[in-house]
C-alpha cells in the first residue's frame, strides 16, 4: 500500500489532497471493537432467545445495518426496544475492552483544531456514544450520526452526505476516512475523496480507493 501522498501530489484525486474537513469511520477506523462487538450481539441474541453465533455469523450480517437491522435478521424475527436496549447495555459493560488504534488520539486532536470533524458509523448512535465516551474521543466531533439516523445503510451514500451537510460541506470538499470496502464505497458514491485506513482490521488493499494511509499520522498531509 502506497502513502497518502502530500498535497499536490498527481496520484491525489482530482489533482490534489487538500480537504475543508474529515468525517471518520468508528469501528475498524478509530477504535479496536473487533471482538467487543460481535460479542455483545451474541448475549443481546441469546438473552432473545436467539442461537449462540459465531462471531463470523454476526460480522457477515453488518452490511445489512444498523443493530435493529442486524439483530432482526440474527433473531428471525422483528428486533424489540428490549433487544436493543439489551445490546447497548451488554455493548456498554464491554466496552472498556476497546482500544483506540496508536496515533489516533493525536491525530483527531490535531485535525479537529483545524477543520470540523464528524463521524458516521454503521453502528447505532447510542453504540457510538457508548464507545467514544470509553475510548474518550467523544471531544473531538462535532457530529456524530449512526446508520439509524439514515435510511439506507453503507455502501450508499446517504450516511456521509448527512454527515457533511450537518458539518456545512460540500461532499467533494471533504473526506470520508473508513478501513472498509464498504466505507470506501460510500465515500466513492458520495463525492467525498474515499480514504482507506489501511491500519483497520477490515481494510482490502484490492478495494477501491481516492488515497490510502498506512498510518493516522498521514492523514494530516489531507490539510496541508
Amino acid at each position: 500500500m502506497s502513502a497518502l501522498p502530500r498535497p499536490g501530489s498527481p496520484s491525489a484525486r482530482r489533482g490534489h489532497a487538500l480537504v475543508s474537513g474529515i468525517v471518520f469511520d468508528m469501528d475498524g477506523t478509530l477504535i479496536e471493537s473487533h471482538a467487543v462487538v460481535p460479542a455483545a450481539y451474541r448475549a443481546a441474541i441469546m438473552d432473545g432467545g436467539g442461537p449462540a453465533l459465531s462471531d463470523a455469523e454476526i460480522i457477515a450480517a453488518y452490511p445489512l445495518g444498523p443493530p435493529a437491522a442486524l439483530l432482526s435478521h440474527l433473531l428471525g424475527r422483528p428486533a424489540t426496544d428490549a433487544d436493543l436496549a439489551a445490546y447497548h447495555a451488554h455493548l456498554a459493560t464491554l466496552a472498556g475492552q476497546v482500544t483506540v488504534y496508536p496515533g489516533v488520539a493525536d491525530v483527531l486532536a490535531d485535525v479537529a483544531g483545524r477543520v470540523p470533524v464528524g463521524l458516521f458509523t454503521g453502528a447505532s448512535h447510542r453504540a457510538a456514544e457508548i464507545l467514544l465516551d470509553r475510548a474518550g474521543l467523544r471531544g473531538h466531533f462535532r457530529v456524530v450520526l449512526g446508520g439509524d439516523e439514515v435510511a439506507r445503510p453503507k455502501p450508499h451514500p446517504d450516511g456521509v452526505r448527512l454527515a457533511c451537510r450537518l458539518l456545512g460541506l460540500a461532499p467533494r470538499h471533504a473526506a470520508y476516512v473508513g478501513d472498509s470496502p464498504l466505507d470506501l464505497r460510500a465515500a466513492r458514491s458520495s463525492g467525498a475523496v474515499a480514504v482507506a485506513a489501511g491500519w483497520g482490521h477490515q481494510y482490502d488493499a484490492a478495494e477501491p480507493a481516492d488515497l490510502a494511509a498506512g498510518r493516522p499520522e498521514e492523514l494530516l498531509a489531507l490539510l496541508g
